[in-house]
């Protein structure tokens, strides 16, 4: 047991049946558990957000860097700090629908991404990969999204094993800026 617990139950006021346990809140994961800001059809023109992304500024945004066919963005409901996606700007959803041109940014952008994540936090290791489909995992399966996620050693722990739940140590907006910060020109 940690020093600042105790065996006995604390009080907690309109949390439930009181228990020995701490609470970490995500309340911002509710969004996406209910489903918020999906798009509402396959469609451009259908709320979806990888749309509607480049028109905001990189800070509302999220975007870490802009190419001329593709896009770095952050996850907003990230695996790790530091997951980001490339997307293409043109809405297209599957691997094989990407251009020549679309096709490289898309490959050399994830390239950069790594070295920003490595140069701004040490990445060690990386998983990158594409759902492609619905039935393949995608939460977004209209507009092509490739992940990049950092991983270091030992960043695995038991909260999201556990109590399905993921411990990020800065906010959202810092991290796109330390990582556009450290983008390779």
């Amino acid at each position: 047991m940690l020093p600042c617990m105790t065996s006995e139950p604390e009080q907690q006021i309109g949390v439930g049946t009181q228990d020995a346990f701490q609470r970490l809140w995500t309340p911002h994961r509710m969004a996406y558990i209910q489903g918020e800001n999906k798009p509402t059809g396959p469609g451009a023109d259908d709320g979806c957000p990888f749309c509607s992304i480049p028109a905001k500024s990189d800070e509302d945004g999220l975007i870490v860097r802009r190419g001329e066919h593709v896009y770095a963005v952050l996850n907003l409901y990230p695996y790790n700090g530091g997951h980001l996606m490339t997307v293409p700007y043109r809405h297209v959803a599957d691997y094989t629908g990407l251009n020549g041109a679309e096709t490289a940014e898309l490959a050399e952008l994830t390239k950069q991404a790594m070295t920003a994540l490595r140069t701004a936090s040490g990445a060690q290791g990386f998983n990158i990969g594409m759902n492609q489909g619905a039935v393949a995992g995608a939460g977004i399966a209209a507009h092509l999204h490739q992940h990049i996620v950092p991983r270091w050693g030992g960043d695995t722990n038991f909260m999201p094993v556990v109590g399905h739940t993921r411990v990020l140590p800065q906010l959202l907006a810092d991290t796109r800026k330390m990582l556009a910060e450290a983008w390779p020109a």
